[in-house]
């Protein structure tokens, strides 16, 4: 059953979108205190690693001990620390949530892949490093690429999906990404985060503003900034999703775990109508369209979000 609802309320595509002050310092993957776990938010968790098939993977837990985990995966040039504090936090109210930098990315060891497809491969191989057996997924933009792929290479492993500003293999309007990113030379990282990610509205750009200042709150064990290397292959990631490809929506058929859609009405480098083709295509989907938002309306409208997220996922 899908249903489709309005809500009132990137180095590059998120290179740009999320630029922050990074100081990196983290120890190697142990059992929690309990100390630890009182302080599992978003500002306080500890930087942890785990072997990935050679590789230390970067990981923080927020939330919960219990219950089936939310790992959530970033997009182009984010890391852990370019989340909305409003968003994980509110989910780690309810969820154990797992960030992490995938192989290459920030923190973590290892040459970052030039494909979607063997970025979902390491994610798998992360979570399964974890030992974790049942997973739910959430993709913002190139992480949404990714966690397409990760439920259709593993359906087992996941079960259920929420993808944020994302959008199929071809999505409309992501070929014109490097004009986009052409358009904000000179900007200043906060111009940059707004002009990705939000609208002009005097409400989005203040809601821009506030999720900019959150992400900036957390001073100590900050990721550090991505590699060059890292940034190429994410990009050339992306432009090669970018390709059109006919069979696209047909692929997206064969995912049958439950998938929640948000997308913002005026999201500037992935069109909304990537979202609706998704829900289209979709058996179990359902979407939610932010009007008066953009790439990040996740962040514009945290609370919104947070609450269908924990309905969704609580079904």
């Amino acid at each position: 059953m899908k249903t489709i609802r309005k809500i009132s309320a990137v180095s590059l595509l998120c290179l740009s979108l999320f630029t922050v002050v990074t100081v990196s310092c983290s120890e190697e993957n142990e059992p929690p205190t309990i100390q630890e776990i009182q302080n599992r938010n978003h500002q306080n968790a500890k930087t942890q690693f785990v072997d990935s098939k050679g590789n230390k993977i970067a990981y923080r837990i927020l939330g919960k001990e219990d219950g089936i985990p939310l790992v959530l995966l970033p997009g182009l040039g984010g890391s852990m620390d370019d989340w909305d504090p409003a968003v994980t936090d509110g989910l780690a109210k309810k969820y154990k949530v797992i960030l992490f930098d995938n192989k290459g990315v920030a923190s973590s060891q290892g040459n970052t892949p030039n494909t979607v497809q063997e970025m979902a491969d390491d994610a798998i191989d992360f979570i399964k490093a974890l030992h974790l057996n049942k997973v739910n997924i959430m993709g913002f933009s190139m992480g949404g690429f990714v966690a397409q792929r990760v439920v259709l290479t593993n359906p087992g492993l996941i079960n259920k999906v929420i993808l944020t500003g994302t959008g199929p293999q071809g999505a409309i309007g992501l070929s014109n990404l490097p004009n986009i990113i052409a358009g904000t030379a000179g900007l200043s990282p906060e111009a940059s985060f707004l002009k990705f990610g939000f609208t002009e509205s005097a409400q989005s750009i203040g809601a821009g503003k506030a999720a900019y200042a959150r992400i900036q709150l957390r001073t100590t064990d900050r990721d550090p900034v991505l590699s060059d290397a890292t940034s190429n292959s994410q990009f050339t990631a992306v432009l090669s999703w970018a390709q059109q490809d006919v069979n696209a929506l047909t692929v997206l058929k064969n995912i049958k775990n439950p998938v929640l859609i948000v997308h913002g009405e005026n999201d500037l480098p992935v069109s909304v109508q990537n979202a609706k083709n998704m829900a289209q295509n979709l058996e179990h989907s359902e979407l939610v369209i932010f009007p008066d938002s953009g790439h990040a309306s996740f962040f514009q409208n945290h609370d919104a979000f947070v609450a269908k997220a924990v309905e969704f996922l609580g079904k």
